[in-house]
């Protein structure tokens, strides 16, 4: 008998823009799907809870100047969910063993909102496998007076308000988002968020652990999220080791789609910095 149960890879739909077929590696008895470009430091993307399954302009940027890896977590994008997945532990073991199988020994992780939490949380389990952490508007510790909104009583359309501030770029991916599979994709992928990020919506020893790190560290907030407090990436900013907090003008929670460029020179700064 095996205590790993595999499952099997799933369909799901493809966006009309910026799809990309991925590559898969079993880990654990789980298809995981990631992208992969590009060459030299190895650079690892943790996306957040949604607009997934493509290759956007941010990640071309990045993957112009090094090896640019986006996984897909359990859930999302088409990584299976497996029955005994529960919470961020289970998640950094599985991206663990995923950078084991594709031989990155130490990688620069980068994670966004949701994501930015599963990174945090990587580095606190990982943290000699880090050469650099970056965090792009991070949720995962407790603001006492001002705990934001909850997504999860957000309407889809509420939520595509609150997430972008440029709503050109919204209307540019929402395209195919009335679309009956895209709609039931979307909420498997909340589904998959609410195991992660729904009670609690912070982690009272994140602030502890993270003193584990002794990488050079970033966080990067928007000028005005109406999802996630500022004063949530300040705390991160505060409680990380070897911290810089910078913002980037005229954008919302969604600035890895609104300002693809900025961020993306932000971080290569950043990275190409920590590499020396």
């Amino acid at each position: 008998m095996s205590f790993i149960d595999a499952v099997d890879k799933v369909e799901v739909p493809r966006p009309p823009k910026h799809y990309t077929e991925p590559s898969f590696a079993e880990v654990l008895g789980v298809p995981i799907a990631y992208r992969r470009q590009g060459n030299g430091e190895a650079v690892v993307f943790l996306h957040g809870a949604g607009f997934t399954r493509r290759w956007v302009p941010m990640y071309e940027m990045l993957a112009q100047k090094f090896d640019f890896i986006a996984p897909e977590s359990p859930g999302f994008g088409e990584t299976p969910m497996p029955p005994w997945f529960r919470d961020f532990s289970d998640l950094s073991i599985l991206y663990d063993q995923l950078f084991e199988q594709l031989g990155l020994d130490q990688i620069h992780l980068i994670g966004y909102s949701m994501g930015g939490w599963a990174a945090a949380e990587f580095a606190s389990y990982y943290p000699r496998r880090l050469k650099s952490l970056s965090l792009v508007v991070p949720i995962g510790l407790r603001l006492e007076d001002n705990p934001g909104v909850d997504l999860f009583q957000l309407s889809p359309q509420q939520l595509m308000d609150r997430l972008f501030n440029d709503k050109k770029v919204m209307a540019e991916f929402m395209e195919g988002m009335d679309d009956f599979d895209e709609g039931i994709h979307l909420y498997s992928e909340m589904s998959a968020a609410a195991r992660l990020i729904w009670a609690p919506r912070y982690n009272l020893a994140l602030e502890r652990r993270l003193q584990r790190l002794t990488c050079p560290t970033l966080v990067v907030r928007a000028e005005d999220d109406h999802l996630v407090p500022n004063q949530m990436a300040e705390k991160f900013a505060t409680t990380l080791p070897n911290n810089r907090l910078v913002m980037i003008p005229e954008t919302g929670h969604e600035l890895c789609l609104e300002r693809p460029a900025e961020l993306a020179r932000e971080l290569a700064d950043f990275i190409k910095e920590a590499s020396k």
